[in-house]
């Protein structure tokens, strides 16, 4: 008597998430379980959080699904960025358009924008006007128009493929509440001399010589949004001097850096004229921040 089998059954959910897990974590992903919900959420349409009860109950996947799903495992098992692979970067309270050419925004750069945030809600003007010096993805510009809507923000990026996805997120969030200029720091925006409120900057603060541990950072990131010189500090020098003639007396800096520039950056600062000159650390207690007074 002969005996047949049926058609093997196709993975579903559960399956597929913890094959996606295994592969990530094989591939040194510090987060596979994380990162293997965004991705397949992506795909899915759905949060981590449904991604994670849909696993629970075995939910089918059609083959596309499948095969989306295990395209996007692999291109974060090479360390792709999983901002690049899903388009999106979440800061604070937005989601922007990241991609090839732009700075991925960081969860330390959520903390350092409170910092321009709390500035300009101090400003008595009924209108405040703060600069983003460095804009890329445009997210502290955003965000401080987004969080402070009084406010008159200017974006200002000078690399042409960071640029483009600045003015697709501003297109997408700020309206007329952010205006785009693409300039250079050292001569960018003479006509608002002495009348701005606050200067904000993640500027490239890397040394030349030391390279990113991080596969994402190292090979994803554009070099123009990591390295700022020998030093690290070049970009620093000149959001220091453009800073100080954009700024009314009175008007705050707030700057992004390295965790062992705070001594230089403020050396840097008190030469070029700067007074209240405070470092503020992040969530890991590092000097990740900035802030002076024209």
């Amino acid at each position: 008597m002969s005996t047949t089998t049926g058609p093997a059954l196709a993975p579903d959910l559960a399956a597929v998430r913890a094959d996606a897990i295994d592969r990530l974590r094989e591939a040194g992903i510090p987060t596979p379980e994380a990162d293997a919900d965004l991705l397949i959420g992506h795909v899915l349409g759905c949060s981590r959080g449904q991604v994670q009860a849909k696993a629970l109950i075995a939910a089918p996947l059609d083959a596309e699904q499948r095969m989306i799903i295990a395209e996007s495992i692999e291109r974060r098992a090479s360390r792709e960025p999983v901002q690049h692979i899903t388009g999106r970067a979440g800061f604070r309270t937005l989601e922007l358009e990241v991609g090839p050419g732009v700075f991925v925004p960081r969860p330390e750069t959520e903390q350092v924008v409170q910092h321009a945030i709390d500035a300009l809600l101090n400003v008595a003007s009924p209108h405040p006007l703060a600069v983003d010096l460095g804009s890329g993805s445009g997210a502290i510009a955003l965000a401080l128009a987004v969080e402070v809507p009084h406010a008159r923000v200017v974006a200002v990026e000078n690399s042409p493929s960071a640029f483009v996805w600045t003015n697709r997120n501003v297109r997408r969030w700020g309206d007329d509440r952010v205006r785009t200029v693409f300039a250079d720091l050292a001569d960018v925006l003479p006509e608002l001399d002495g009348t701005v409120d606050v200067v904000a900057s993640n500027p490239p603060y890397i040394p030349r010589d030391a390279v990113p541990r991080d596969p994402e950072v190292r090979l994803f990131d554009p070099a123009h949004a990591l390295y700022g010189g020998e030093d690290g500090l070049d970009a620093v020098r000149a959001v220091s001097t453009t800073a100080r003639r954009l700024l009314h007396p009175g008007g705050t800096l707030v700057l992004e850096h390295g965790e062992l520039q705070a001594a230089d950056i403020a050396a840097l600062l008190r030469a070029d004229g700067w007074s209240a000159i405070a470092h503020h650390r992040d969530l890991l207690g590092r000097d990740r921040a900035t802030t002076a007074t024209r």
